[in-house]
């Protein structure tokens, strides 16, 4: 149970709501950046890795490849300096935690999409063959 009072700064410290994202999914981290006096916003690609904590303390990792280097980069969830937060892909993981992408290279560290189930609204109809509308 968390105290009133706890509940009351927690809430207004809270920035905006971010997209559902789950471990294992490919997210573009737009991040505010100041540089002297100009401001700009820098994307940030990769697989989120983890999530930890909760309320204003919870923070994401994202894990990207440059120049054949892996590069981690922790994200908290309620900071000024993320503007948004886009999910590219949605991964199929069975682990809390994405540790074990540290130690493989190359295609081994993909990951597998999540299949979307669709409804018959969404599925597309077969194309009719050849000659079917011509009679005789």
């Amino acid at each position: 149970m968390i105290h009133p009072l706890i509940k009351v700064v927690e809430d207004a410290g809270q920035g905006e709501k971010l997209p559902d994202f789950r471990i294992g999914d490919t997210v573009t981290v737009y991040v505010r950046i100041i540089e002297g006096d100009k401001k700009r916003v820098q994307p940030y690609t990769g697989v989120v890795i983890a999530r930890r904590g909760k309320g204003l303390g919870e923070s994401f990792t994202v894990r990207r490849i440059v120049n054949n280097e892996g590069v981690e980069r922790i994200f908290p969830v309620h900071s000024p300096k993320i503007a948004k937060v886009e999910v590219v892909r949605s991964g199929h993981v069975r682990r809390a935690k994405l540790y074990y992408l540290r130690d493989r290279v190359g295609k081994a560290t993909r990951v597998k999409d999540k299949r979307r189930a669709t409804d018959k609204v969404g599925q597309i109809a077969a194309p009719e063959p050849v000659g079917a509308d011509a009679k005789g």
